[in-house]
């Protein structure tokens, strides 16, 4: 009797708990989540993250604390992002540095699609292929036919190896077949500098950071990287209007730890989603240059899935490695 006794209240606690497991994530959250942005204080990721976790905030009744973990092109970021409890209480900003770090480092400590768990796409923006002024290039068919007729003898700067700039001129190559030479500097306002200066004919940079040199007319935008025209820019044709197929996005989005609890993850999916459907919050990523990416769990998971592979062919084309 006393077995029968015990098995039968072991049986109630496990009922109970598993009962009460739902009901626990329907409750968060109820302290404050760490929203962890790979890169520095003041750049683009930081003041979308920041953006995202004011109106986040509102919406859960909980702060979003921000904390930047720059280092190793965003693997320092993601990496502490991985290792944390998969409570919900800690997530990061994910961006297409996380895809492409996949086959750019030789020996990073993790595997993104695999060990974390998506929740939300939030925004995608282009970047542009731009020249300077003096650049006899005026459109991407005559750079082409120029970097046919010198392989390897036209320069373009991009804000770093491994960057979604680089990786969008690497992909101009490898689709048009021809041969640029990639300089690579330590942030793109140095690279813009050179631009503008004339020491270097050519850059690709994420929209945001040009365009107000392309609307002074100190710089000449020959094409954006996404499938359409943007709107901010809507007399720059797409490279794709020259070169058919190309398309680069810069994507933004939130993960947490692979193991998160499917309620969990739905709560933090329909805030996000519903904070993107804020009119105010469409408005300042239109002023970013960029607009907002709604996108249930899977759909992001799958985004990240398909970078991933699709940059890995362009970064092995590139023969760009970091160690």
């Amino acid at each position: 009797m006393k077995l029968a006794a015990f098995k039968s209240s072991t049986l109630l606690v496990l009922s109970l708990l598993m009962l009460g497991a739902p009901a626990l994530a329907l409750d968060y959250p109820t302290r404050p989540i760490h929203f962890i942005v790979s890169f520095a204080a003041g750049g683009p990721n930081d003041t979308i993250g920041r953006l995202l976790g004011q109106y986040l905030s509102e919406e859960l009744g909980q702060p979003f604390v921000i904390e930047d973990r720059a280092g190793a092109g965003g693997n320092v970021g993601m990496q502490y992002v991985l290792s944390q409890p998969p409570d919900g209480y800690t997530i990061g900003f994910v961006a297409p540095n996380n895809a492409i770090n996949a086959t750019l480092y030789e020996n990073i400590p993790f595997d993104f699609v695999h060990d974390s768990t998506p929740i939300a796409g939030t925004m995608k923006l282009a970047n542009v292929l731009e020249a300077n002024l003096d650049f006899p290039a005026k459109n991407v068919a005559e750079l082409i036919a120029m970097a046919k007729a010198s392989p390897g003898k036209i320069n373009f700067g991009s804000g770093g190896v491994g960057t979604s700039p680089h990786m969008s001129g690497e992909l101009l190559q490898a689709m048009a077949g021809i041969k640029l030479t990639h300089v690579a500097y330590r942030g793109t306002a140095l690279a813009m500098t050179d631009l503008l200066g004339g020491q270097i004919p050519l850059m690709v940079d994420n929209l945001p950071g040009s365009v107000q040199q392309i609307h002074a007319g100190k710089i000449r935008a020959l094409g954006v990287t996404t499938a359409k025209r943007v709107e901010a820019i809507p007399d720059v044709p797409t490279i794709a209007e020259t070169v058919p197929g190309y398309e680069v996005f810069v994507w933004y989005g939130i993960s947490g730890p692979k193991g998160m609890p499917p309620e969990i993850v739905d709560k933090l999916s329909a805030a996000v989603n519903a904070v993107l459907a804020n009119p105010k919050l469409k408005e300042r990523f239109h002023d970013l240059g960029g607009e907002v990416m709604p996108m249930s769990p899977a759909e992001f998971g799958k985004l990240t899935a398909d970078e991933t592979e699709k940059w890995a062919k362009v970064v092995k084309f590139s023969g760009a490695k970091v160690q």
